[in-house]
């Protein structure tokens, strides 16, 4: 049985709205889990992600995922952010859906909330290892096998 989530879902970008109705996006978070969480995921536009990244990270630019953890252990607090147009021009150059690529950066900005990194050869193999596992398990093709257009 998969653990428990509080799953708080905000758009401040709503293009893809449609694409992510609450039970996928908990559906896709829980496949990724190994304890309880309390997890909001936030999409915004290309100015909230660039403005995030930058003032977070020192990186001037809007990028697909950001993960914020701040628990780890009783409960996995965490927020998610995923930038709408970044997810969308990705998934496009990389010839998958865009709800195949929001599953993706889900799972990858869970294992990341568990403390998973990819800074390190070694590190990078496992988690992708593990992303590919889950998304199997969902249904979903190897994110790091680029699609035919």
């Amino acid at each position: 049985m998969k653990p428990g989530l509080q799953l708080s879902l905000q758009f401040a970008d709503r293009a893809h709205r449609t694409l992510l109705p609450r039970h996928r996006v908990a559906r896709w978070i829980r496949a990724a889990l190994d304890a309880p969480a309390q997890i909001a995921v936030r999409i915004v536009g290309e100015d909230e992600g660039r403005s995030l990244n930058r003032d977070w990270r020192g990186k001037d630019y809007a990028t697909n995922v950001l993960t914020f953890d701040y628990e780890r252990e009783p409960l996995i607090v965490a927020d998610i952010v995923l930038c709408a147009p970044v997810v969308e021009r990705e998934a496009a150059e990389q010839g998958k859906t865009i709800e195949a690529h929001y599953a993706h950066l889900l799972v990858h900005g869970v294992l990341h909330a568990q403390g998973l990194d990819h800074q390190r050869v070694a590190e990078a193999r496992r988690m992708q290892a593990r992303e590919r596992e889950i998304l199997q398990a969902l249904g979903f093709a190897d994110p790091y096998v680029a699609a035919s257009v």
